[in-house]
């Protein structure tokens, strides 16, 4: 069974940085050096929207958090980080650990980031 488990998010007051990490487990180590791996985010009243992408050899970020945000992998350990720095308000939500895949994408159970200003 394919489980995604994050950790990491908090309380913070705008302009901190937090470290967010997922583990992944379940899935075979060849499927998961090639998977693209990302982390959305949910604001209240809001979609869930990916803020940042990974694959082998790749990194891809949404506007809103591009030059502050760095995703990366670790394949020996199946995990996922995302260092965010310099966070606003906006930047408020739940994150959500995701496997992309054209087939669904596989979430995690989410950690809650809470930037205060």
């Amino acid at each position: 069974q394919v489980q995604l488990v994050e950790s990491g998010g908090g309380l913070v007051q705008a302009g901190e940085s937090l470290r967010l990490s997922c583990e992944v487990s379940g899935v075979p180590a060849l499927i998961f050096n090639h998977s693209t791996l990302g982390w959305y985010r949910q604001a209240p009243g809001k979609e869930r929207e990916l803020v940042a992408s990974i694959t082998s050899t790749t990194t891809q970020y949404d506007a809103s958090v591009n030059g502050r945000y760095i995703i990366s992998r670790d394949n020996a350990r199946h995990g996922l980080y995302l260092q965010m720095n310099n966070l606003k308000s906006e930047d408020t939500a739940v994150y959500y650990c995701t496997i992309l895949s054209s087939r669904g994408n596989v979430y995690g159970q989410g950690t809650q980031v809470t930037v205060s200003s």
